[in-house]
């Protein structure tokens, strides 16, 4: 099963997307400074996933909100709540 994930620094609020199959081991190693892109916004906390079956599915999915567009706004909506109380 892989994950579409949703991050957000509790150093500064900025968010990150990602995919992984482990998303235990994929926010350790965000929050140990192994991912060179989120290194310096440690520590992150998980906000939101998705599930997927296919790794294309999953990798499409990011793709997709990554773009920042009408599909990640409506993210945002989905999960306001989450995102007030979170960082």
């Amino acid at each position: 099963m892989y994950k579409v994930y949703l991050l957000r620094s509790k150093k500064n609020g900025s968010f990150y997307i990602g995919y992984t199959n482990d998303i235990d081991r994929r926010l350790k190693e965000h929050n140990s400074g192994m991912v060179e892109y989120t290194r310096k916004y440690k520590p992150w906390v998980l906000i939101y996933y998705e599930s997927f079956i296919s790794l294309e599915d999953a990798k499409g999915r990011e793709k997709n909100l990554k773009s920042f567009g009408k599909a990640y706004g409506q993210l945002k909506r989905r999960i306001m709540n989450s995102l007030r109380g979170a960082g």
